[in-house]
């Protein structure tokens, strides 16, 4: 009893320390970001971004190791970081540092997100100069990734468009953007599986709740699938979902259990 009081008390604190760096990073990063992107052209501040971005990723999630509170399975993230060309890497949405994951392997990346991160005092000032495009406009965000996606970048975006749902059995029904940016660009998308023991920081999850450690996470990379010539994008949304079905369910130690 006493030796899982103890435990519990050093997770609380290890977990509160990873809270505390990511604030005082992600604002000193941010507000360096901002004066950067003022001074520095557009490509050169875009590598800035990506590289403040990806350190502070780097570090986050190294300290996570180090103190036992994780337990990551990400190498196919490594080989597909060695890979050019333009991609859209598109991963299944369980939790909101899902983009953590994928950015700290693949530092190149451009992240379609919420435009109302760019506000945010921690991760608004390195997003923008980063390059990382806004979903505030469907329009404008499909033609500012297409340009992207011609110009080989690679791009990540969840075609969830959300974190999974907490009743969700595997995952929300897919939206059409991903379908659109393969269609217009003619870029393959690269499916990415991310599987947990554990629902922390899923949507509607209390900051307040101390999950059950080590998190254990495991990413698997698939093979690209490119829209076909005369598929609808409605067609290849469904033919999509139906592959993040097929193996978001199969057997897995790190399948995702029913909320109870």
């Amino acid at each position: 009893m006493f030796k899982t009081i103890i435990k519990e008390i050093i997770e609380w604190i290890l977990l509160i320390f990873g809270f505390l760096y990511w604030i005082v990073f992600g604002f000193s990063i941010s507000l360096v970001s901002r004066v950067l992107y003022v001074i520095l052209p557009p490509k050169k501040g875009i590598l800035w971004g990506q590289y403040l971005l990806q350190k502070m990723f780097v570090v986050f999630i190294g300290y996570l190791k180090i103190t036992h509170l994780l337990q990551l399975e990400d190498k196919q993230l490594s080989i597909l970081a060695k890979q050019k060309g333009a991609a859209i890497i598109a991963p299944n949405h369980t939790a909101l540092w899902d983009a953590i994951f994928i950015a700290h392997r693949i530092p190149d990346i451009l992240c379609i997100m919420k435009g109302s991160i760019l506000k945010n005092p921690i991760l608004g000032g390195g997003a923008r100069l980063a390059g990382y495009i806004p979903n505030n406009s469907t329009s404008q965000m499909l033609k500012l990734a297409i340009s992207r996606l011609q110009a080989q970048d690679r791009l990540l975006i969840f075609p969830e468009g959300t974190r999974t749902k907490t009743e969700a059995q595997w995952l929300n029904p897919l939206k059409g953007g991903t379908a659109l940016l393969a269609k217009h660009s003619g870029a393959p998308v690269i499916p990415i599986f991310i599987r947990s023991n554990t629902r922390f920081f899923e949507k509607g999850w209390p900051l307040y709740k101390k999950p059950k450690f080590p998190l254990k996470i495991s990413i698997h990379v698939a093979e690209p699938v490119w829209i076909e010539k005369n598929e609808s994008s409605q067609a290849f949304t469904q033919r999509l979902e139906q592959l993040y079905l097929k193996e978001l369910s199969s057997p897995h130690r790190l399948q995702r259990i029913p909320y109870e």
